[in-house]
């Protein structure tokens, strides 16, 4: 970014891309009305002035030839009342790339200057309209890829996260607030807390730290989503399985096995998680070359995954060729990496001995499904959105924010960290100056998030992400 100036008057346009019914070329900064006022004719005349928080209709005119440009509504916002916190002009043309274009250079030889992106919420940032939590938040509303999602991000926007944050933040600074007190007025005799105290008030903090943190895997799935591998031996019925899922027929299903060559990629709403599942060739013995990559590729896709389906046909005895996807299966259904069995083909006579495949894979939820007919896809999607949350289902609900931003997360895991050396120092009896050192660590840490501690390199580094005109 050009440095963060506020005194200049910017430019974009701030619709995506391509053809529509309406696009919009919006302006920030002090010369907002004076420079729309240079291309912008009313259709109603006599007016004094514009009207804040008013739409007026007219045309934009090139000043050079006379010429209009197109017919347009212009919206006039008046400082404070506005995104940016600034005086604002939005003037809604025809959503067609050549005319907002012409607009946005017209607007830019009157004087304004070409916004960077994030640029206008930046400056909400840098106003006061929004703390930096806030800010990301709004690309996180552009981005969401579902309504669990976008429901998360309008929470963070509305400072959900922000005020679970400064609850915390505020006991630690009244902690730390009274000990600078014994150090700075010690010939007044401040009275310094008891230990039980002070490890009271810091284990209440230290609580709502943890507390958040819990919220940092469900809320990273929500943000960014999962990615599901579809594991099995060839003709096991994973393409059956994932079109069944997606409700179209998006892979090749045939009797013959081995059809499925390469990873074949569809998104799903899983309850709210983006969901991207990954039909995988079948893993197996093969002297095919090609089919040779398709398996390396199927482990590639399993060993990136966050969560996988092994599948088995529930219509055939279980063999030798099963052996290795009952490997695959023990190693993966451990750790964050989450497992659930599936048993396909529910609709033909069984044959599989399930109590001996879940005697081989202890704890791991098991599925019958049938693509056919539908039976226990209900079922199958329930049970993998419970393994993959896992215990934080119940502890992020009725929350007012999760923690979705890796940038929060790292920033929380190390104000936990300083915190928990500050209670050690207090239980090792250490002189109040070493808490106080670790005390104002947590503070600075906790500031990143909601921008009261922040570098223009980060700043930079956020807002770059930002579309232009955002």
């Amino acid at each position: 970014m050009t440095g963060l100036r506020l005194d200049d008057t910017i430019a974009a346009i701030a619709t995506a891309p391509g053809e529509g019914a309406i696009g919009v070329v919006r302006l920030s900064g002090p010369d907002s009305a004076a420079i729309a006022g240079q291309v912008f004719r009313a259709s109603r005349r006599g007016a004094a002035a514009w009207q804040s928080h008013r739409l007026h209709h007219g045309h934009v005119i090139d000043p050079s030839s006379g010429v209009a440009v197109d017919e347009v509504l212009l919206a006039y916002m008046r400082a404070p009342r506005t995104y940016t916190r600034q005086d604002m002009v939005e003037i809604s043309a025809h959503g067609g790339s050549t005319g907002l274009q012409e607009i946005l250079r017209l607007v830019v030889e009157a004087g304004a200057r070409p916004a960077e992106r994030g640029e206008m919420t930046l400056r909400a940032f840098l106003g006061g309209r929004l703390d930096l939590a806030q800010a990301e938040a709004v690309l996180d509303a552009v981005r969401a890829r579902t309504p669990a999602a976008l429901t998360q991000a309008v929470a963070q926007l509305s400072g959900g996260l922000s005020r679970q944050i400064a609850g915390i933040r505020s006991g630690i600074m009244g902690v730390f607030a009274h000990l600078e007190a014994t150090i700075d007025f010690a010939e007044d005799d401040v009275p310094a807390p008891g230990r039980d105290e002070l490890l009271r008030s810091l284990r209440e903090a230290e609580r709502g730290l943890a507390a958040l943190l819990e919220t940092a895997r469900a809320g990273r799935l929500l943000r960014e989503g999962m990615r599901v591998a579809i594991v099995g031996r060839p003709n096991a019925g994973k393409s059956s399985l994932l079109n069944a899922l997606v409700q179209a027929d998006r892979a090749i299903v045939t009797p013959i096995a081995g059809t499925t060559r390469d990873v074949i990629e569809e998104t799903i709403d899983l309850d709210g998680i983006p969901a991207t599942l990954l039909d995988t060739a079948g893993i197996g013995d093969t002297a095919d070359p090609v089919e040779r990559i398709g398996v390396e590729r199927s482990r590639a896709a399993l060993a990136g995954a966050d969560a996988a389906l092994f599948v088995f046909d529930r219509s055939q005895p279980m063999g030798a060729v099963d052996g290795p996807i009952l490997a695959l299966a023990g190693q993966h259904g451990s750790g964050e990496r989450s497992a659930v069995v599936v048993l396909s083909k529910a609709d033909l006579p069984p044959v599989l001995d399930e109590a001996h495949l879940s005697g081989k894979l202890d704890r791991m939820p098991v599925v019958s499904v049938s693509a056919v007919s539908g039976v226990g896809l209900s079922e199958l999607r329930q049970k993998l959105h419970a393994v993959v949350l896992g215990s934080t289902a119940g502890e992020t609900s009725g929350r007012e924010a999760l923690v979705t931003n890796q940038r929060h997360r790292d920033a929380l895991e190390r104000a936990l960290a300083t915190l928990r050396e500050a209670m050690d120092a207090v239980e090792a009896g250490m002189a109040v100056d070493f808490v106080c050192i670790d005390l104002r660590a947590c503070l600075e840490m906790l500031g990143e998030i909601t921008g009261e501690n922040v570098t223009d390199d980060l700043l930079t580094q956020i807002f770059s992400q930002f579309c232009i005109g955002k």
